[in-house]
């Protein structure tokens, strides 16, 4: 794909969606950081339906740590993998009280110390908590690089950096939040709505759908 068709995309993104956002809920980047761990292998909603009630209750480094691993596991069991999920939260926020004052650190080495978060977990905190040009490469925006010529590569790291270094300058803060919510609910897996894509005569999909 040429750089001109790229800056195309994007510009239909923001025009059709100048400030995006994520799904999650979410007050601080301490609670941002507890639903991206939770999200892994899990829907959105399915994650807001159990912080909503867990950060009523608990919703720092302290209350959480209070709680321990069964009384977290209490308001998370609705989702999957939520023993582990509960194990690291709880690690994370030891580690988070001991290294780090209790606040979630602005540095990507430092986030992936800790328990249950990854590189794409550290990208999301990085970008919707403190505003990083980072681009966290999910299953959707994997699909929707590789379908679309946008950024093709063979695995997550190597569309994240072929993300990085073809996305414009100006849309950097945004692509995460653009290309995830395209792949969400309209380049979707099965069958994507190409019927309904705002870059359908960019898009260079071969196999497009009515």
């Amino acid at each position: 794909m040429n750089p001109a068709k790229r800056l195309a995309i994007f510009e239909r993104f923001r025009s059709a969606n100048p400030e995006p956002r994520g799904e999650l809920e979410y007050a601080s980047p301490f609670e941002l950081l507890v639903a991206v761990i939770l999200s892994a292998q899990a829907t959105d909603k399915s994650v807001n339906r159990a912080t909503g009630p867990l950060y009523r209750k608990a919703n720092t480094p302290q209350a959480i740590l209070k709680l321990g691993v069964p009384g977290l596991e209490q308001y998370i069991k609705s989702i999957g993998l939520y023993r582990t999920k509960a194990k690291n939260i709880i690690a994370t926020c030891a580690i988070l009280l001991e290294k780090h004052g209790g606040r979630v650190p602005r540095d990507r080495a430092a986030l992936e110390e800790l328990p249950g978060v990854g590189r794409k977990t550290a990208n999301v905190v990085l970008n919707i908590a403190y505003g990083e040009p980072t681009i966290a490469v999910d299953t959707h925006i994997f699909r929707i690089s590789n379908r679309t010529g946008l950024a093709p590569g063979k695995d997550v790291t190597a569309v994240e950096q072929k993300l990085l270094k073809v996305t414009p300058a100006e849309f950097k803060l945004h692509a995460h939040h653009w290309l995830i919510l395209h792949g969400r609910y309209v380049c979707i897996a099965r069958k994507p709505r190409c019927g309904a894509c705002l870059i359908n005569d960019l898009c260079e999909y071969r196999q497009k759908t009515p």
